[in-house]
C-alpha cells in the first residue's frame, strides 16, 4: 500500500508535543511491514531541518482569495528517517523557527489559518500531478483537517475524490476555529457544501476533518470515549461520527527508546542488568542536580500546560516536601511562564530535594527517564501518552491520572499484574495519596524489584499498532 501522511510535526525535523513522535515512527514500522510510507510537513526554519540536504521534486504556484502562493516541494536526499521524508517550502509562511508559538513573544503566529491552508493546498496540488497517487492519505490533528473536505468537495480535486481519508486525532483540545467567511482562501468547491466546513457558525477544521474523513482514529481507545462527552464543544459530532471512528494506542520507537544503546544517557543498560543499570544513572542524575540517590526519586516530563496538570504540581510538590516524607522531584519542561517563575523560585526554597529545568532538553529526557524511580503525569487530559510508555521502557514506574491512554496503558499495583500506580480524581489529595503508595512501593525493594521486571518486559512498540493500522488501511481501500 501506498499510503501519505500529512502533518504539522514530524520527531526529530520538528517537535511540539507527542504529535511528533507518532508521525516519526508509524510510517517507519509500516514500510518495515513491506509498505511504502511518505511523510510530509512545512519546512520550518529551525537547525535539524536547515542541516539536511535535499532535492526539490516539483514547484508550482496556487491562488489563495487573492494571492499567488508560490511553493516548492523538498524531499530529504537520504532515508535515515526510514521513510521518504518531504517539506514544502512556502516563502513567508514557514520560514521561521516556530511550529505554532513565536519564540521571540510567547504567542502563537497571526496568521496560523493562512498557514495551514497553504501547506495543505501545497500537499494537494503536488498530489495531483504525481504519477502515483497515494491509496491513502492520512491526516493528522486539525492542521490538516481540511484535507478531507477538498479532496471530497472542491473541484480541483475531483480526479482525487476517490482516495480514502483517515483523520487521527491526536490532541482535540486545539480545533484550528476561525471566522467562517475564510472558506474563501479554499479552492472552489458547491456553497452548498458550506456546513462541512461550519461548526456553531465558524470555520472548524477538526469538525470538518471529522466530518469529511472516511475513517476516524483517536490515539488511544477510552480517548475515544472520552470525547463523546468531553471535546471543547465538539461532544455531539463525536457522538454522531462514531461508527466510523475507532480508538488505536499509539506505540514508541523501541529503537529510539532503548536503554541498551541509547547515546543519550550515561549508562546504558537492559533487562539482565536492570537493577545496576537503574542504579548507576540514578547516582549520575542526582549527583547533577545535588540530590541524595538513597531516596525516591520522581520525575515530571512535559508541558508545563493546564491539559498536563501542571498546575497541580507546585501545591502537590510542597505538600509532600513538607511532610514526613523524604523525596526528590526533578521536572523538566517550558510552558505557562506564571509556573516558569513558581518552579525557579522552589528551587531556592527546596535546596537537596528539588529541581526544575524549564527547557526544551532532549538528553536531559533520556536521562531522567533512566535515572528516575517514578515518572508523575497528573494530566487532566491524555489523549494516549507516551512518557509514561518511554519511563517503563527504561524501568521507571509511572504514577498516572487514569484517563485517556493512561488508563488503557498503566494497570495499577492493586490489580493483578499491575505494574504502576494510578489514581481516578483530579485533585491535591488523590495526587499525594498516589505518591505516599509510590514511595510505599519503593521502600517495599522485594515488590519495587518485582514491578522493574514486569514493566521491562512489557512490549509498546508499534507493532500490535501498525497491524491495526494496516487492517484499517485495507478495508478503506477494498470499498
Amino acid at each position: 500500500m501506498r499510503i501519505i501522511h500529512l502533518s504539522a510535526e514530524c520527531y526529530p525535523a520538528a517537535k511540539a508535543g507527542g504529535l511528533a513522535d507518532v508521525v516519526g515512527s508509524l510510517p517507519k514500522y509500516l514500510n518495515q511491514l513491506g509498505h511504502h510510507c511518505e511523510v510530509v510537513i512545512p519546512k520550518y526554519d529551525n537547525q535539524w531541518i536547515g542541516s539536511q540536504e535535499y532535492e526539490t521534486v516539483f514547484e508550482e504556484a496556487f491562488s489563495m482569495a487573492a494571492d499567488q502562493v508560490k511553493f516548492s516541494v523538498q524531499k530529504m536526499t537520504n532515508d535515515k528517517l526510514g521513510f521518504p521524508f518531504y517539506v514544502i517550502d512556502i516563502p513567508g509562511r514557514f520560514d521561521r523557527p516556530g511550529i505554532y508559538i513565536d519564540p521571540w513573544s510567547g504567542h502563537g503566529y497571526w496568521d496560523e489559518l493562512e498557514r495551514f491552508v497553504s501547506f495543505q493546498i501545497a500537499a494537494l496540488e503536488w498530489m495531483r500531478v504525481r504519477d502515483e497517487k497515494p491509496e491513502v492519505v492520512h491526516c493528522h490533528d486539525h492542521h490538516t483537517g481540511l484535507v478531507p473536505f477538498m479532496l471530497s468537495q472542491c473541484n480541483r480535486y475531483r480526479d482525487l475524490s476517490d482516495i480514502p481519508t483517515v483523520f487521527t486525532v491526536h490532541n482535540a483540545e486545539y480545533h484550528g476555529e476561525h471566522e467562517l467567511d475564510n472558506f474563501k482562501l479554499l479552492p472552489a468547491f458547491n456553497i452548498d457544501n458550506l456546513g462541512l466546513l461550519d461548526w456553531d457558525g465558524r470555520l472548524n477544521s477538526l469538525a470538518s476533518g471529522l466530518k469529511c474523513a472516511w475513517q476516524i482514529t483517536t490515539v488511544s481507545k477510552n480517548y475515544m470515549s472520552e470525547l463523546a462527552e468531553e471535546s471543547n464543544g465538539l461532544e455531539l459530532l463525536f457522538q454522531q461520527e462514531r461508527k466510523k471512528s475507532t480508538g488505536i494506542v499509539n506505540g514508541i520507537d523501541t529503537e529510539v527508546w532503548d536503554p541498551n544503546t541509547d547515546e543519550l544517557i550515561e549508562y546504558n543498560f537492559g533487562y539482565r542488568n536492570r537493577k545496576k543499570g537503574k542504579a548507576e544513572n540514578k547516582k549520575y542524575l542526582c549527583r547533577e542536580f545535588g540530590l541524595n540517590p538513597e531516596l525516591p526519586t520522581i520525575s515530571f516530563i512535559g508541558r508545563l500546560v493546564r491539559e498536563k496538570g501542571a498546575d497541580l504540581l507546585p501545591d502537590l510538590f510542597k505538600r509532600v516536601m513538607y511532610s514526613d516524607v523524604e523525596v526528590n522531584f526533578v521536572l523538566l519542561g517550558t510552558g505557562d511562564p506564571q509556573l516558569h517563575q513558581i518552579f525557579a523560585s522552589m528551587e531556592g526554597d527546596h535546596v537537596g530535594y528539588f529541581d526544575a529545568t524549564l527547557e526544551y532538553n532532549e538528553k536531559l529526557a533520556h536521562q531522567m527517564y533512566a535515572g528516575s524511580d517514578f515518572i508523575l503525569m497528573p494530566s487532566r487530559v491524555e489523549p494516549c501518552g507516551l512518557n509514561q510508555m518511554f519511563a517503563m521502557r527504561y524501568g521507571t514506574v509511572p504514577i498516572v491520572r487514569a484517563v485517556g491512554g493512561l488508563k488503557d496503558t498503566v494497570v495499577d499495583i492493586s490489580e493483578d499484574d499491575g505494574y504502576g500506580i494510578t489514581f481516578d480524581e483530579f485533585s491535591l489529595e488523590a495526587a499525594s495519596e498516589a505518591i505516599d503508595r509510590a514511595v510505599n512501593l519503593y521502600v517495599d525493594s522485594s515488590q519495587h524489584s518485582e514491578v522493574l521486571s514486569r514493566i521491562m518486559k512489557l512490549d509498546f512498540s508499534w507493532k500490535r499498532s501498525a497491524q491495526e493500522y494496516i487492517k484499517m488501511y485495507k478495508a478503506l481501500i477494498s470499498k
